[in-house]
């Protein structure tokens, strides 16, 4: 699947009010992580290296950015949620803006996890 799919998605599928957060996620994906495919895993926009980076989860308040490696990721801004064995996630609600700073610290993680 390609962007062009998640498109689709967020035009037909997603909350307006999720529209703005999610435009964000997918540039600062893009740029963070320029190798990492964008599809749709989960019935939801994700991004792929060798395996699934991240996924954007939506609900009625908020969205959620999970990183499937989140457990073993460093966590020096506090910011992941989660206590199961390998997910951890990032709530995102609508307006609040983005901590870029940690996303990419995140996102750097997930990628490097990846590659090794």
């Amino acid at each position: 699947m390609s962007g062009t799919d998640v498109d689709v998605y967020i035009d037909t599928k997603l909350d307006p009010k999720h529209h703005d957060t999610v435009a964000a996620l997918r540039a600062l994906m893009a740029d963070a992580a320029p190798d990492a495919a964008e599809c749709l895993t989960y019935g939801s926009p994700a991004w792929r290296g060798t395996k699934i980076l991240a996924v954007i989860s939506p609900s009625k308040t908020h969205l959620t950015f999970a990183f499937e490696r989140g457990a073993e990721f460093d966590d020096p801004h506090g910011l992941l949620q989660g206590v199961g064995k390998r997910t951890r996630h990032v709530k995102i609600k609508p307006g609040a803006g983005l901590d870029e700073t940690a996303l990419r610290g995140y996102i750097a993680q997930a990628v490097a996890l990846d590659r090794a």
